[in-house]
C-alpha cells in the first residue's frame, strides 16, 4: 500500500446521514468539491465512456481540463447483491484511495499514466462507495479498438515493451487488458486503471498471470479476427516484452 505523502490534503463531508472524504493534491487542485463525483451535477459536460468497463465511467469536461470520472462498480456474482457497495475497512483501504494513491506513484517513477485529480468514498454503516476523478488522455485509442483497425498494423510490439517498463517498475496491474492500454497517433503508449494493483517486487508468478490476463482479453475481444491470428499477433507482443525486460527497459 501507497502512504499518506505530504502534498496530500483531506476533505471531509457530509451526505444526509452518512459521511465521507476527498484526497486530492493540492499542488493540482485547491479546493475539493463532493459534486464532482455526481454525474448527474455536472449536466451536459458528463458523457458516458462507451468503451470497455461495467458503465460506470464518464467524460467531463470541466472548467479547467478534460477529466474521466470513475464510479466504482462490482462485477460477477458480487454485483447481483451490491453493485457499488463495498465492505469498510478504513479510509485508506477504499478501493479510490488506494489507485489515487498507486497512480500517484507510478507519475513519480516517470511512467505514462494519467494524472489522478481527486479521490472520494461515502460510507454507510459498515459499507461504502467510491469514486475516482482522473484527467483524460485526449486523442488515444485502445489497444482492443487497434487491433481491428483498418488504418494499419496495430502497435504490438510497442505493447510489449510498454507492459515491460511497468513490470520493471514493480506494477502487478490486476486487471491488464486490450482496454487498458491506450495509444495516440505518434505512437505514445499509456497503462490505465490500477484498481487493486499493487507495487510489487518483480516477480515471474504475477508478471505471467498479467500476460494471461491480457492475451484472455484479446482474445476474447478478436471480433471477426481467427484465434490463429490472435495468437500470432499476442506472440509478436510477447517477444517484444521478453526483449525489453532481458535488457531491464
Amino acid at each position: 500500500m501507497v502512504s499518506f505523502d505530504a502534498s496530500e490534503s483531506l476533505t471531509p463531508f457530509r451526505e444526509g446521514d452518512a459521511y465521507g472524504a476527498i484526497l486530492f493534491d493540492r499542488k493540482h487542485v485547491r479546493q475539493a468539491n463532493p459534486d464532482w463525483f455526481v454525474p448527474e451535477k455536472w449536466g451536459d459536460r458528463a458523457q458516458p465512456v462507451d468503451s470497455g468497463g461495467r458503465g460506470g465511467a464518464w467524460f467531463i469536461d470541466a472548467p479547467s481540463n478534460h477529466c474521466v470520472l470513475r464510479i466504482y462498480r462490482r462485477g460477477g456474482l458480487a454485483a447481483r447483491f451490491s453493485r457499488d457497495r463495498y465492505l469498510w475497512r478504513g479510509p485508506n483501504r477504499t478501493r479510490s484511495f488506494a489507485e489515487f494513491r498507486l497512480t500517484r506513484a507510478l507519475l513519480e517513477r516517470g511512467l505514462p499514466v494519467p494524472r489522478p485529480v481527486a479521490a472520494s468514498y461515502v460510507r454507510e454503516g459498515m459499507f461504502y462507495r467510491a469514486a475516482l476523478l482522473m484527467e483524460r488522455l485526449l486523442d488515444v485509442r485502445p489497444l482492443a479498438d487497434l487491433a481491428h483497425s483498418q488504418a494499419g498494423d496495430a502497435p504490438w510490439e510497442a505493447s510489449g515493451r510498454l507492459i515491460a517498463r511497468f513490470h520493471r517498475a514493480g506494477l502487478d496491474h490486476a486487471d491488464l487488458n486490450a482496454h487498458n492500454i491506450l495509444f495516440d497517433q505518434k505512437g505514445h503508449g499509456w497503462l490505465i486503471d490500477f484498481d487493486r494493483g499493487a507495487l510489487r517486487i518483480p516477480a515471474t508468478r504475477w508478471r505471467e498471470a498479467n500476460l494471461s490476463r491480457l492475451k484472455r482479453s484479446l482474445l476474447k475481444t478478436r471480433g471477426e479476427r481467427s484465434v490463429d491470428e490472435v495468437n500470432y499477433d499476442y506472440a509478436r507482443l510477447r517477444k517484444a516484452y521478453d526483449v525489453a525486460w532481458a535488457r531491464g527497459f
